[in-house]
């Protein structure tokens, strides 16, 4: 097996592409009409994707079923960021909410901030902490 990318199924596909170019940064590896976009993630490989769930879910037998709202994050997005705190700094100025601060994490071995997309895809920043802040 081959790893390919994390797929979002989205309602606001050109609402979550925005996001993710525009307020993120990503580079759209590609976009495909109003239903799929990749995203290079790392040394120009793409690791990202959207899809529309609309037209996931008749190929799952899920055409009926809306998707669920008020629940536990079940998927988180990480990306590793130079300096957290500074990318705070930038993407806040975009208008970016955080659902936090950034805030170092020893156990984990990381400082971390955290934020949502437009369809509440939960999206960890991080940098790794040097090891005289573990």
């Amino acid at each position: 097996m081959k790893f390919s990318n994390v797929r979002l199924l989205v309602k606001d596909y050109r609402k979550c592409f925005n996001f993710y170019t525009e307020q993120l940064g990503l580079e759209a590896a590609w976009d495909v009409g109003e239903c799929y976009a990749s995203f290079k993630v790392a040394d120009g490989i793409e690791g990202l994707a959207l899809f529309t769930s609309d037209y996931m879910a008749p190929a799952v037998g899920n055409a009926d079923k809306t998707q669920p709202v008020g629940y536990r994050e079940k998927s988180m997005i990480s990306f590793e960021v130079d300096n957290v705190d500074e990318t705070y700094q930038v993407l806040s100025a975009k208008g970016i909410k955080f659902i936090n601060k950034p805030t170092d994490m020893p156990g984990w071995g990381m400082r971390v901030v955290h934020l949502y997309d437009p369809e509440e895809n939960l999206i960890e920043l991080y940098s790794p902490l040097n090891q005289s802040e573990l």
